[in-house]
C-alpha cells in the first residue's frame, strides 16, 4: 500500500472518529463532568493527530459562489487577514467598478493593498458588451501579472465568475494559466455567482452562499451603505 493511500485512509479514519465524538457542550450525552472531560480529552488527542498528519502547504484556488450575499465580503475578509500578517494583496474587480464602496475606501488606506476597479457596472447599466468584454480582458491581463508576482500573497478576482458566465473570458483560459505556474505559493480567490463546473472542479476550496432571506426580495428594501456597499 502506497504512503499516499495510507495517509488518505488515516485522515479519513481520524475525521470519522472526530465526528463520532462530537463537538461537546450540552450535545454530549455524559451526565457527569468526569466522563465529559475524558470524551473531550480524546477529541483533543484526535484533533492533534488530524493536524499533525496534514503537512502539505500550497497556493490555493478558492471560490466563493452562490446566489446568497457575502461572496465579495468573504474574500475581503481574507484580504484583511492577509495584510494583518504583513503580506501584500491585489484586488481586481471585473464587474463592480462603477460602485464606490466602503470597503474600497477603507482598504485603499493600506500600503500593501493594490485595488483595481476595472469593470463599469452591471450589464443593464453599461449596455455595451463590446466595451465590457474589452475591460474584462484588460482586467485579466492585470490579474495575471499579480498572480505571477511572488510578493503578493493573495489575489482576489472579484466577480470573475460573472465575467465567465457572460462569455467575456473562458474558464479554460484561467485554469490553463494557473496550471502553467510552477510551485505557485500565493492564493487566488474567484468570486461571483454561477461559477462554472470546471472552475468548481479545479478549485481547492469552494463555498456556496445560499440565500435564505434577503430584504430586497422579501421587503422591497433597497441596497444600503454598510450592508451592500
Amino acid at each position: 500500500m502506497s504512503k499516499e493511500k495510507l495517509s488518505t485512509e488515516n485522515i479519513s479514519n481520524l475525521d470519522y472518529q472526530a465526528k463520532e465524538i462530537g463537538m461537546g457542550g450540552n450535545l454530549s450525552p455524559e451526565n457527569d463532568e468526569s466522563s465529559y472531560k475524558k470524551r473531550m480529552q480524546l477529541r483533543k488527542d484526535i484533533q492533534s493527530q488530524r493536524l499533525k498528519i496534514r503537512k502539505t502547504k500550497k497556493g490555493l484556488v478558492i471560490v466563493f459562489t452562490g446566489d446568497g450575499k457575502g461572496k465579495t465580503t468573504a474574500a475581503l475578509g481574507m484580504a484583511l487577514r492577509t495584510i494583518g500578517h504583513g503580506y501584500k494583496v491585489a484586488i481586481i474587480q471585473f464587474i463592480k467598478g462603477g460602485w464606490h464602496t466602503g470597503e474600497e475606501k477603507a482598504l485603499k488606506k493600506f500600503s500593501n493593498i493594490s485595488w483595481h476597479s476595472l469593470g463599469e457596472g452591471f450589464t443593464w447599466e453599461t449596455q455595451d458588451r463590446i466595451r465590457d468584454e474589452k475591460l474584462v480582458k484588460e482586467a485579466w491581463q492585470l490579474a495575471k501579472g499579480y498572480i505571477e508576482d511572488e510578493s503578493y500573497k493573495l489575489i482576489i478576482l472579484d466577480e470573475i465568475n460573472i465575467a465567465i458566465k457572460l462569455g467575456y473570458i473562458t474558464s479554460n483560459e484561467i485554469i490553463t494559466f494557473i496550471k502553467s505556474l510552477y510551485n505557485r505559493k500565493n492564493h487566488i480567490v474567484l468570486t461571483g455567482r454561477g461559477a462554472s463546473d470546471s472552475i468548481l472542479n479545479y478549485a481547492d476550496l469552494v463555498t456556496e452562499m445560499k440565500i435564505v432571506k434577503h430584504p430586497f426580495k422579501e421587503q422591497g428594501i433597497k441596497a444600503q451603505k454598510c450592508v451592500e456597499f
